[in-house]
């Protein structure tokens, strides 16, 4: 039961009356390692997703970005992700010390295909296995590995519904609140907006904390 409606779906049964069976050939997609013909998919991703969920099932996903082929392949089984400086809240990095389990999803930019991993992750900081990762001369002090279980291609519908790659539907940044006028909406006059916009700005010039 949810506050919204009683028609809810509460078990897989119902769930299967309602959408039916996978096909066979669609369930022979998920593999257990990469192959010659998937481990471009990643080669070629400057994004990918990392979700994650805590002890409790709480779940976050983030953005994980950097020149293509950030994502190191170790082996058909292994692949390590660098973690980059961000905000220290490090809500994947904490989730990940409770619950090892995470899911992966590249993104290619133009290519409507995405590519998913499900595995188990473990934080490294193996210099040596991380010099692997350096960018502008700077190898990162924190790496993820993960230990694959399931890897398959995602069908395009998504992308191609969205039009996601379609220039004229490109939205300009001005179209929507800055960060700082959201920080305001949050936490109160103690922010200004231009001030807080401008500093972000400054920063981001000049490369701060990008590695």
């Amino acid at each position: 039961m949810h506050r919204l409606t009683s028609q809810v779906i509460e078990n897989e049964t119902a769930l299967r009356e309602l959408l039916g069976e996978p096909s066979p050939l669609v369930c022979a997609k998920v593999a257990t390692r990469l192959n010659a013909k998937t481990r471009p998919f990643i080669e070629y991703a400057p994004l990918v997703c990392l979700a994650t969920a805590d002890a409790s099932g709480r779940c976050d996903v983030s953005p994980r970005g950097d020149p293509r082929g950030f994502v190191q392949i170790i082996d058909d089984e292994t692949l390590l992700l660098p973690e980059r400086p961000g905000n220290r809240i490090a809500d994947s990095l904490r989730n990940i010390l409770q619950n090892p389990r995470v899911g992966l999803l590249f993104v290619i930019p133009g290519v409507t295909d995405t590519f998913r991993v499900n595995g188990r992750a473990t934080l490294v900081t193996d210099q040596t296995l991380l010099a692997t990762c350096a960018v502008e001369g700077k190898i990162p002090r924190l790496g993820i590995v993960v230990d694959i279980e399931e890897a398959f291609t995602q069908c395009s519908k998504a992308f191609m519904r969205s039009q996601c790659w379609d220039p004229a539907g490109f939205v300009d940044r001005s179209a929507l609140p800055s960060s700082g006028e959201i920080m305001r909406a949050i936490v109160g006059d103690t922010v200004d907006p231009e001030t807080y916009d401008r500093e972000r700005a400054e920063r981001y010039a000049r490369r701060e904390g990008f590695y």
